[in-house]
């Protein structure tokens, strides 16, 4: 999107339905008059409905309940995430799309959004389904100035995120399961990945992709582990405007980011120990060849599980088999 555009939208955001000038827009945004009539004809080919009146000028009578690159813009009120925003009807996969992008200079807190992903891509290698038009699939681009080995810490933020999120929206209870699945009346209903190109002591970029579940029924979600996929609508049995999650996702995400680089990792860690699944229960772990139980007690700075077996030692897991039942 154009950064006029979103000026243009901002500006009639702020107006709510209060009408403006013609004239003004076009002294605000140094263009004619004729070039706002076209970006005001770019909206209403996405569904806004626009007044125009002589001598009062324009205003927004109804919005598009559809997703665009112009529908997330509308209100969305961030400093930085967001402010480029590329939206797709139907894309292989958001990840991939952002790498390229990334690779070729796009800015921090570039994102990248589509109704339908062909390739989705998950955690292990795994595909990640999404159902056209009744998920968010999207990925941010960030350029953060972290040492290599602490982006981990940028996923445990997104899960608290999300969670925090859908828990505000819904009512229900809402919990994570380590690393980074949501889940929702025991069932998953979101991933996140965490992608990143780095040299020994620089990031690059990192991609953070988060798929949820939001309007599926049963029949859309195939059952691909031992938590049969879920989603918002079969949680709560009502269907959600897919826009304002995506907006206050976003806007809660800046606003953890802002403080995860002034004040550390720990108020992440507390968070995402709020909403652990599991929390402070005895797990079976396998382990290279053994096989052991021990008490969860959160996760470590490093993102690994913080495993206490009856002995008392305490242990950082990085990777096994959890039985989770």
């Amino acid at each position: 999107m154009s950064s006029t555009r979103q000026k243009l939208i901002d500006l009639l955001s702020d107006a709510g339905t209060n009408y403006i000038s013609g004239q003004y827009l076009s002294d605000t945004l140094n263009i004619s008059r004729s070039a706002v009539w076209k970006h005001m004809n770019v909206l209403k080919e996405d569904g806004y409905e626009i007044e125009a009146k002589a001598k009062k000028g324009y205003r927004i009578l109804q919005f598009p309940n559809k997703v665009s690159e112009n529908t997330i813009s509308w209100g969305l009120g961030t400093k930085w995430l967001g402010k480029k925003i590329i939206h797709k009807t139907s894309m292989p996969s958001t990840q991939a799309l952002a790498h390229d992008l990334a690779r070729n200079g796009a800015k921090h807190g570039t994102v990248i959004i589509a109704d339908e992903q062909t390739t989705g891509k998950g955690r292990m290698g795994r595909t990640w389904f999404s159902k056209k038009g009744k998920a968010i699939s999207m990925s941010m681009i960030l350029r953060p100035n972290l040492l290599p080995y602490l982006t981990p810490q940028l996923t445990l933020l997104t899960a608290t995120v999300v969670a925090e999120v859908l828990q505000q929206h819904t009512g229900s209870t809402v919990q994570i399961k380590w690393p980074n699945d949501i889940l929702i009346n025991g069932q998953k209903m979101t991933g996140i990945l965490t992608e990143m190109q780095a040299e020994q002591d620089q990031v690059q970029y990192v991609i953070i992709g988060v798929g949820i579940n939001i309007n599926h029924t049963a029949k859309d979600l195939p059952d691909l582990s031992e938590y049969q996929a879920t989603s918002l609508y079969m949680a709560t049995q009502q269907e959600w405007d897919i826009i304002p999650i995506i907006q206050q996702i976003l806007r809660t995400f800046e606003e953890k980011y802002a403080m995860f680089l002034k004040d550390g990792f720990n108020p992440v860690k507390q968070s995402w120990e709020s909403y652990g699944f599991r929390m402070n229960e005895t797990l079976q772990i396998t382990s290279g060849k053994e096989t052991f139980n021990a008490v969860f007690l959160g996760i470590a700075e490093d993102g690994a599980l913080l495993a206490k077996r009856l002995n008392g030692n305490i242990e950082s897991i990085y990777s096994g088999e959890i039985t989770w039942h």
